[in-house]
């Protein structure tokens, strides 16, 4: 099985990312894992779809549209890279 090292992990995606571990009694690996499981089952699905996952995720508790937030993150780390 392969590891995975993310490097400049914002510490509120940690926090948040421990939070949802401890609610589902996982490892933050393990949580890790089944999210990135689940957003890749998702074959490419409109970002509505994505939206939904968070929504599930965060159990109602995420506030505006996280995958349009998440994307523009994205698009400003990657402009920043060239």
């Amino acid at each position: 099985m392969a590891t995975l090292t993310i490097p400049n992990l914002p510490d509120s995606v940690h926090i948040a990312l421990h939070q949802l571990a401890t609610q589902d009694g996982l490892s933050i690996e393990a949580e890790a894992c089944r999210i990135l499981s689940r957003v890749c089952a998702l074959n490419k699905q409109p970002a509505a779809s994505l939206q939904s996952l968070i929504a599930e995720l965060y159990q109602g508790k995420a506030t505006g549209s996280q995958v349009e937030k998440l994307l523009a993150e994205r698009k400003l780390e990657a402009k920043n890279e060239w």
